[in-house]
């Protein structure tokens, strides 16, 4: 089968297309023939090795040679003990313990899979599986009135945040680069902010604030915070992650707010609340573009630069 390899850390350069062996599934896993698999974040700091914890498993190597973790197909084969799943079923689920999704085939643990609707593409399935948790639980705390930022907000977890808050009736600050800004009031923000123009933690204070890309201080997220507010924090650099869990912890506290991580519980469970929301139209999938795999290398430079609106899907 093709798919998209790498052997050490380094730039999109690093990625090539070549023949592999067709994976085998063992005892609880499936066999899927990959229709679509969509880039995450994820996907570039393990192709780059950083932050540091993109490297656990493969501290001078990657652990996995084939990137992808959200991924749509049909089942071609299954393992011993697996129940829920037959050959021809079509399938969607986040893989990130085993990735394999920029390849013709991938096995994964058939704990990590739900039924794909039929209301939805594979391309638009594959968007759902990481990023829908992430956007569900960083917005579960967005009420009527309340006053939400999104940092972040132009990807793929993002932009669904922004409509999640928005539904909620709350009032949504997004915050992302200026290519975006049209793409974010479209998705129905209130407000959209430059982060390389204005400040957002000095533009108000906010009962909620959910951080796709943490970098600054924590006493600058406690000053972006109403009393009683919480900023969570999805995705950084390690320094900073260690920072809110310690010094966040002890200020927020002192301040009657709360900081933290966001420890996202992953699985069908998580993003199978989406499926019914984004068929009905009321939650929309924004797909930036779909590419081949060997456009595999740019594609992913755009999405570990911040230039995608939304989602990129690999369709082998």
């Amino acid at each position: 089968m093709k798919a998209v390899v790498y052997d050490r850390y380094g730039p999109p350069s690093v990625l090539r297309v070549v023949d592999v062996p067709v994976p085998t599934p063992g005892a609880g896993q499936v066999l899927v023939e990959v229709v679509a698999t969509s880039m995450n974040l994820s996907d570039w700091e393990c192709l780059v090795g950083r932050p540091a914890y993109a490297r656990i498993g493969g501290l001078r190597r990657p652990a996995r040679p084939v990137l992808g973790s959200d991924i749509a197909g049909r089942v071609a084969a299954v393992g011993p003990g697996v129940t829920r799943f037959s050959p021809g079923d079509e399938v969607y689920g986040d893989n990130l313990g085993l990735k394999g999704g920029f390849a013709q085939f991938a096995v994964a643990p058939e704990s990590v899979l739900a039924p794909k609707p039929a209301s939805l593409t594979f391309a638009q399935a594959s968007t759902l599986p990481q990023a829908g948790p992430i956007a569900l639980q960083g917005t579960a705390g967005a009420r009527p009135g309340s006053r939400v930022a999104v940092n972040g907000a132009g990807g793929g977890s993002g932009s669904l945040a922004v409509q999640l808050a928005k539904a909620a009736g709350a009032h949504v600050t997004a915050v992302d680069n200026a290519g975006k800004l049209d793409f974010l009031r479209s998705l129905g923000a209130d407000a959209v902010v430059d982060h390389r123009v204005e400040d957002v933690t000095r533009l108000g204070s906010f009962d909620l604030v959910l951080d796709l890309v943490a970098h600054r201080s924590v006493r600058d997220y406690r000053r972006a915070l109403a009393p009683g507010g919480e900023y969570l924090a999805v995705g950084g650099s390690v320094s900073t992650m260690l920072r809110l869990l310690t010094a966040g912890t002890v200020l927020g506290r002192a301040s009657g707010r709360r900081l933290g991580v966001l420890a996202v519980k992953p699985g069908p469970e998580h993003f199978i609340p989406l499926e019914a929301r984004c068929s009905s139209g009321e939650v929309r999938i924004h797909i930036d573009r779909e590419v081949p795999f060997d456009e595999v290398p740019e594609a992913l430079a755009s999405v570990g630069e911040g230039r995608v609106l939304g989602k990129v899907v690999v369709t082998p």
